[in-house]
């Protein structure tokens, strides 16, 4: 039997975020390593504001969501404030409540200085580092991505043989090697 479409909206929940958001879900180990990475730096975030006076927005709160807007692609703060406004994860993640207000974009603006003149962002990277590290979740194996070619890797199904590819030894590279960019050619962008 069909089940009926009814729109009436339930007018309570009694599911907490924390249960909404899976046990397995990666950004559930990214939280805890960006809480543990904000408690180190916490005494740091209490020297940009004042003793008194009225309550911020947690500074905390604020770096979770542009953590949220790098790891999503977010392309704007406003986007951003809008994502927050219905997606419980990224609710869930920055540490808002179902019925909390979400806060206004300006907010960003306001305390970007503050952060800025801080060194918030190399403090918080420095402790999820050293985070990182005490779990051993580092690797002392390099690797090297340069982001100038990610976009030619994306369009490579485009790339066909050269008619004329150098000889060995007369290539663009380090002494005449012969490259990659010197036996193929992409037919969409040439």
């Amino acid at each position: 039997m069909r089940g009926p479409d009814l729109q009436q909206a339930a007018m309570f929940s009694y599911l907490t975020l924390e249960r909404r958001v899976p046990a397995d879900h990666p950004l559930r180990a990214i939280r805890r390593l960006t809480d543990r990475a904000l408690e180190r730096i916490s005494g740091e975030l209490d020297k940009l504001y004042a003793p008194v006076g009225r309550e911020s927005i947690p500074p905390e709160r604020l770096l979770r969501a542009l953590l949220l807007m790098v790891l999503y692609s977010v392309r704007s703060e406003r986007q951003l404030m809008e994502q927050l406004n219905y997606n419980l994860l990224f609710r869930w993640f920055v540490g808002l409540e179902m019925d909390d207000e979400v806060w206004d974009v300006t907010v960003f603006t306001k305390n970007r200085e503050r952060l800025i003149k801080g060194e918030v962002s190399q403090q918080l990277l420095a402790a999820v580092l050293a985070e990182a590290r005490e779990k051993q979740l580092l690797s002392a194996e390099h690797f090297t991505v340069d982001g100038t070619l990610m976009q030619a890797w994306a369009a490579s199904r485009s790339f066909q043989e050269k008619s004329d590819p150098p000889a060995p030894g007369q290539g663009s590279g380090h002494r005449g090697e012969v490259l990659l960019r010197d036996k193929v050619e992409s037919k969409t962008d040439p």
